[in-house]
């Protein structure tokens, strides 16, 4: 069986964008993982935010 690439799958972080804009103190962020060479572009996912507490869209950063 031939050995799988680690260097594929990369660890992203992913901030609330609501959050930014709306002046709530705190920061929502998750951390996560992704194929980089099926998925290029940027992530986007809708988590749980607790500080605005509602699901709102969290987008990758860099």
């Amino acid at each position: 069986m031939a050995k799988k690439n680690k260097e594929a799958r990369q660890q992203v972080i992913l901030e609330c964008t609501e959050q930014k804009t709306s002046g709530v103190p705190g920061m929502s962020r998750y951390i996560t993982t992704k194929n980089r060479k099926n998925t290029t572009e940027r992530l986007e996912l809708k988590k749980y935010n607790p500080y605005l507490k509602k699901v709102t869209v969290h987008k990758e950063i860099k």
